[in-house]
């Protein structure tokens, strides 16, 4: 069995922590509220972000990180993307230089537009790259034992294959993949997809426009992903495709939740200054333009969210723009072609 240090006690980190400790692996779960680790240790239970999920005993709960990383064969970054840079720095010197290090945090840095493991190559001098897990996954879901597929990715075959290893149960199926790149595009801009899904469910629309978003959605992050060097493969695979269509259409998914608020006449600000967890979509629209712009790739769904979102732009005349866009041929997942 193995020692496993999980950065982050939100839902995911809890859920992730549940499956570790289950399969009988130690696990030390780090969060940076005391609240939130008085309840896992007194009453095995995250009550704050993941209500009803037993935690084992194999797993501890800690708001020191020198006590949670001390021992770690592995660790998990599991921390919002508006906050991880500030909690891998701090991180830094407890992290044993010969941990394989994993992310699953789903965002994009909007200050320099990088993705998780680039951040934690910058600033961990580990022995080997890090590697990713995503794809279509709730935490509850995950935690009650429902069948779940992700996929984990790496630069480096052997830290894949020790992930699959490591989190594999009879309920929790893991895929390896090479392409971390566009595993973590993917992760991060089918969250744009889910807002833009979720606007039009709360304007009324019905199941032609939710399929019509979700196709010509993934379609844009395709394109955006080869023209940055990832392969179109990916976008079709757990990351991709089957995370788009988990957050683009359950009611469960944060993402969807904002957006249908706004299409119902919310603003913006009165929905996040209501929301406990973190709608990562909100940012990840705000570097996803600037990275359209940067690699000169036609985006127009992001493009009009962009503008529903920050320029408080209507958001029937937004689907408007969008319908009356310059007719043009299908295409998918090449570089030049809108």
């Amino acid at each position: 069995m193995s020692q496993v240090g999980i950065l982050g006690a939100g839902s995911w980190g809890t859920a992730l922590a549940k499956v570790l400790g289950d399969a009988g692996h130690r696990v030390a779960l780090w969060s940076h509220s005391p609240l939130v680790a008085d309840q896992i240790r007194n009453k095995r239970e995250n009550s704050e972000y993941l209500p009803g999920a037993k935690l084992p005993e194999t797993v501890s709960v800690s708001v020191d990180l020198a006590t949670t990383l001390s021992d770690a064969e592995f660790v998990v970054a599991v921390v919002p993307s508006h906050a991880f840079r500030e909690v891998i720095e701090r991180a830094v010197p407890y992290v044993p230089r010969d941990a394989i290090i994993f992310t699953a945090t789903k965002g994009i840095e909007v200050d320099t537009l990088k993705r998780p493991s680039e951040i934690v190559t910058e600033l961990l001098q580990n022995d080997r790259p890090p590697g990713m897990l995503s794809g279509p996954s709730f935490a509850l879901e995950v935690a009650e034992g429902d069948p779940t597929a992700i996929v984990v990715a790496s630069s480096d075959r052997d830290v894949a294959d020790r992930a699959q290893e490591l989190f594999s149960t009879d309920r929790f199926r893991v895929y390896t993949n090479d392409d971390i790149l566009g595993v973590e595009l993917a992760g991060a801009l089918k969250n744009v997809i889910a807002l833009a899904a979720g606007i039009a469910d709360g304007l009324g629309y019905r199941h032609n426009s939710r399929a019509a978003l979700i196709t010509r959605g993934l379609a844009e992050i395709t394109r955006l992903g080869v023209s940055m060097g990832a392969r179109p493969t990916t976008f079709a695979g757990l990351a991709g495709l089957g995370d788009v269509i988990l957050t683009a259409t359950a009611d469960m998914s944060r993402n969807r939740h904002v957006g249908l608020r706004i299409g119902q006449g919310e603003s913006l600000e009165a929905i996040l200054s209501g929301m406990r967890m973190v709608a990562e979509g909100v940012r990840t629209t705000a570097a996803a333009r600037r990275l359209a712009e940067l690699h000169a790739v036609e985006m127009p769904i992001v493009e009009e969210t962009h503008a529903i979102l920050f320029d408080n732009k209507p958001p029937e005349q937004a689907t408007a723009d969008l319908m009356l866009r310059e007719p043009k041929p299908e295409h998918w997942g090449t570089a030049d072609a809108p």
